[in-house]
């Protein structure tokens, strides 16, 4: 019942307050320790591809399992000291594990750069919440790349922590945290992370593969309670939901261009390289800054759904095991 309390405080206080810049959050603390741990392994393993990738299943290993480690610790030792104090911990890591209001404000300022008309703005803003490179994109690239990342992000900021978080409470969530901060650092193929990232990606890959399917789930049923073609999201869920080099992105991205009614993704440059990729999702119309908005609304909809749905379940659960 403590998780389920904590989950729901957590869930307001991210939809009241976001991160707030004031507030030490794990995710920095990751990516230092991500950094350093790199920095150390590539010091310690030959710069050969057996030894970078050995290198990497080490990062992979040690920064997850140590998150939950210290974390688990944390949490029982607050709890010993006083049960209002392991609650209040798991409260606030409930929340800074969850990432919707921050979601949505980043893309609502790219979507006012958009509508103020100042396209340098926009690519800035959207980079700031995204990998690709963006000081080249048109208006619709930046609008494309703003609606893509709102739903991706669902099911990386949204479902895949909350679903950890009620298996395992909040020290379950960030060792998630931890794969999917992992992953955004040195999941890349290229020259530098070809193979001392390998480990990390395919364990995101691994943590995300559920998560991913029901958060398109919910996009969809979220799609119909804003007025979008709730029809139109399943069908090209179905059909286009493998139409990404991950196993996981195009699941949220697929349900989201089908209820716009537009085509995403396709080509991209990613630190200089051009990539290309498939489309998602049919051209019924072109892609305009309000999509941006249109998503945002499905998100927000989406997370609550979530939510709810989450702590229903997990409380019908608890009741059955009594």
């Amino acid at each position: 019942m403590k998780i389920c309390l904590a989950i729901a405080l957590g869930f307001l206080l991210d939809l009241w307050l976001a991160d707030p810049g004031w507030m030490p959050h794990p995710v920095v603390a990751m990516g230092k320790c991500i950094a350093k741990l790199e920095s150390v392994l590539r010091r310690s393993f030959p710069a050969t591809p057996t030894g970078e990738r050995t290198a990497g299943i080490v990062l992979a290993a040690v920064l997850p399992l140590g998150t939950l480690l210290f974390t688990t610790l944390v949490c029982w030792a607050a709890d010993f000291l006083h049960p209002a104090l392991g609650f209040a911990v798991q409260t606030i890591w409930c929340w800074q594990a969850l990432a919707v209001k921050g979601l949505a404000a980043e893309s609502r300022n790219v979507y006012g750069c958009l509508a103020a008309e100042d396209l340098p703005a926009a690519r800035k803003a959207v980079a700031r919440i995204v990998g690709r490179d963006t000081q080249n994109l048109t208006v619709e690239g930046v609008t494309k790349a703003a609606v893509e990342t709102v739903a991706e992000n669902f099911s990386d900021g949204v479902v895949a922590p909350l679903l950890y978080m009620l298996i395992g409470g909040a020290p379950l969530a960030l060792c998630y945290k931890a794969i999917n901060t992992m992953d955004s650092m040195v999941g890349y193929k290229n020259q530098r992370y070809l193979y001392f990232g390998w480990a990390a990606a395919k364990l995101d890959d691994a943590a995300n593969f559920l998560p991913s399917r029901l958060a398109a789930l919910v996009w969809i049923v979220a799609a119909a309670l804003t007025g979008q073609d709730a029809k139109n999201s399943w069908r090209i869920w179905r059909r286009d939901r493998r139409n990404h080099a991950s196993p996981n992105s195009a699941q949220t991205e697929s349900a989201c261009a089908g209820a716009l009614g537009v085509q995403l993704a396709g080509p991209a440059y990613y630190f200089g390289e051009y990539y290309e990729k498939p489309t998602i999702g049919d051209a019924q119309r072109p892609v305009e800054p309000q999509d941006i908005l249109r998503a945002n609304r499905m998100l927000v909809a989406a997370a609550i759904l979530s939510v709810l749905a989450g702590l229903g379940i997990r409380f019908g659960f608890l009741l059955f095991l009594r």
